[in-house]
């Protein structure tokens, strides 16, 4: 747990510092790289999120989705730090959420909309070559994870350099079956 701390403290250390023309760059080049896999074209449903801050970006991938005729859903945070879910409709049916986010206006959709989607794309601050994630320390995205059904292209943005070796793993952890960095896929 004590390494897990230090190594967000450290990722996040280094996401504030890099350039915005390369958190712009970033978000385009992922875009890209998903909206060409395979699993992202044949999806009906992507179940995704709003970045903020130096996250890899999303806004370019979430319009992108929409005008290619996927029915994009995003979460909604809920006190317990469970998520549920809504559909996204275009960057006006987004507002300012708790903790500086920005979620759908719409009605939720439940919990369990995630086990409709085709492929989903969750946040986190690196992934080791097994598929072993590193999120920011709530739990939200392993419990959503844990609704998944086995088989589902579930894949983490990241930047080139948080695709890593090894990651400390506790029991509670949700694999990925994909990391899409601005340089491709890894399919684990």
């Amino acid at each position: 747990m004590t390494r897990k701390i230090a190594l967000r403290d450290q990722l996040l250390t280094v996401r504030r510092r890099r350039p915005l023309a390369e958190v712009g760059e970033a978000a385009r080049a992922i875009a890209a790289v998903l909206l060409t896999a395979e699993e992202v074209r044949r999806a009906a449903t992507v179940a995704c999120y709003v970045s903020v801050g130096t996250e890899p970006g999303t806004t370019v991938l979430l319009d992108r989705l929409v005008a290619a005729g996927k029915r994009v859903i995003l979460p909604v945070l809920m006190p317990d730090n469970d998520l549920d879910w809504a559909v996204y409709h275009g960057p006006t049916s987004l507002a300012p959420a708790r903790r500086g986010l920005l979620e759908p206006v719409g009605a939720p959709i439940g919990v369990d909309a995630i086990a409709t989607a085709d492929v989903v794309l969750v946040p986190g601050l690196a992934a080791s070559r097994t598929g072993i994630r590193l999120g920011r320390g709530g739990g939200s995205y392993d419990r959503t994870l844990g609704r998944v059904p086995v088989g589902t292209f579930t894949c983490v943005l990241l930047y080139d350099d948080e695709l890593v070796a090894d990651l400390p793993a506790e029991p509670h952890d949700r694999p990925v079956t994909a990391a899409a960095t601005p340089s491709g896929v890894t399919r684990f």
